[in-house]
């Protein structure tokens, strides 16, 4: 059965300014970057057989350093795994937008990308791994946004804020997706030995 890690990718500058990215650009930090690398470190003891990510610059960027460090295969990019779409509320803090569209700005028309569409390019994403990668397993990096509306329409979410570089395993059963492992960040915080 195929497995999948779904990897948020590390912490950009605008993660720390609570800036919603969405399908903006943006860069890793230099803490971002760590945090890949540390994750890199913690999947070379692993066996994962390759690393498909979001072209976003921040998943991209996230993906090859865990490439890089865990020797796991850096397969492609893939535009389905970008973050949703938030239309004009992107680049903006909360304050902003409740100031602009009040504390209900998430259920106005702003150009957001629907629940639906998103689901419709997991789903037509999620049937390609399936077939091009059975009983193989591979690591998804992608976004918070998008990790979690995926979660929450199999009935996995959890109340936890999904962290930068943290691992998400589900692995497919005959009945669908069964949740191994949630917002893992043991990569982060090492056990000294």
């Amino acid at each position: 059965m195929t497995t999948i890690g779904f990897i948020r990718h590390g912490s950009t500058e605008w993660n720390r300014m609570g800036k919603l990215q969405g399908q903006l650009d943006t860069d890793l930090t230099e803490e971002g970057k760590e945090q890949a690398k540390l994750l890199g470190l913690r999947l070379a003891e692993e066996q994962w057989d390759g690393i498909i990510s979001s072209d976003l610059t921040r998943a991209r960027e996230t993906g090859l350093i865990v490439s890089e460090l865990s020797g796991i295969p850096f397969i492609r990019t893939d535009k389905r795994l970008r973050e949703r779409m938030y239309g004009q509320a992107e680049g903006t803090t909360v304050a902003e937008r409740e100031e602009r569209w009040g504390p209900d700005w998430k259920r106005q028309a702003l150009g957001q990308e629907s629940d639906d569409d998103l689901w419709a390019r997991w789903i037509e994403l999620e049937k390609e791994i399936i077939q091009e990668y059975p009983n193989k397993k591979i690591l998804l990096i992608s976004h918070g946004g998008f990790i979690v509306q995926i979660l929450r329409v199999l009935q996995m979410d959890s109340e936890d804020f999904l962290q930068n570089t943290s691992l998400t395993i589900l692995m497919r059963q005959e009945t669908g997706w069964e949740l191994q492992l949630y917002n893992c960040l043991a990569h982060l915080h090492p056990v000294s030995k």
